[in-house]
């Protein structure tokens, strides 16, 4: 496992280059082409839980395996955006896999120690500096895209949790919105972010005392308002985003 510090849109296909000497190399796109669609046409029904269906589908033609991607911490105040890239192999899927948000904290700590015997997993948190300079949807996307990119095998296509696709990626790529019900690599993806996010959190608690980091993971609650306005704000407070901005510039006091 490697780790470092969301209507459906038209799969794309997106060819890219490399330039920089050899200690910087770094991915750019040169062009993208429309992709055959995973298509929900024929899949309607609704899932109670993830299932295979859209890797199987794939693993008739991708060159290479699989991978199910995801994101975590777009709404909090605080803390980074994490992504995970999960590769499942298909004869070692852990049993109990869905949408992390419908796990209880525990199932998830199994099912992300499970997975990392098991699976191929990236993880990768973007900080809080990134997410000022780029905003937060393009944090995301990052994120994702550097996930992709720390797998140890290059899938030979991903599935992105949501309604887009990250550009510059080095496959094939297709958006399943609600993803993380729909399809298991993508619910892997879920749990591993969510559970390497959560802990992440916890840690800054311990250094940040008073905001419940360790509860909220940095979202915007009541105990966590309120502690802006008696503790103040911290480094790892988002200062792009309205309400840290506010307080600072003294617009308006953060109300709980």
């Amino acid at each position: 496992m490697s780790v470092s510090v969301e209507g459906h849109q038209r799969p794309v296909w997106c060819r890219t280059g490399r330039e920089g000497g050899a200690h910087g190399l770094r991915p750019f796109l040169v062009g993208c082409k429309s992709m055959p669609s995973v298509s929900d046409r024929g899949m309607a029904k609704t899932h109670a839980t993830p299932d295979f269906q859209f890797e199987a589908q794939l693993y008739e033609g991708a060159e290479g395996p699989v991978a199910g991607v995801d994101e975590v911490g777009r709404g909090p105040l605080a803390g980074p955006v994490t992504a995970a890239a999960v590769i499942l192999d298909p004869k070692a899927i852990p049993d109990g896999l869905n949408d992390s948000k419908k796990l209880t904290a525990r199932k998830r700590a199994e099912l992300a120690e499970a997975l990392a015997d098991v699976a191929q997993v990236s993880i990768v948190h973007v900080s809080v500096e990134e997410i000022d300079a780029l905003n937060i949807l393009q944090a995301s996307m990052v994120a994702m895209r550097r996930a992709i990119a720390g797998l140890a095998d290059q899938p030979g296509h991903a599935l992105v949790d949501g309604n887009r696709v990250p550009e510059g990626l080095l496959c094939p790529a297709t958006a399943l919105v609600k993803g993380d019900a729909r399809s298991l690599s993508i619910a892997a993806a879920s749990i591993v972010a969510k559970q390497a996010r959560d802990a992440l959190m916890a840690e800054l608690d311990l250094s940040f005392p008073g905001y419940g980091w360790a509860q909220n993971a940095g979202y915007p609650t009541k105990a966590h308002l309120n502690a802006l306005q008696d503790l103040g704000v911290t480094p790892h407070h988002r200062r792009s985003f309205a309400p840290i901005r506010n307080m600072l510039c003294g617009q308006s006091a953060i109300k709980p």
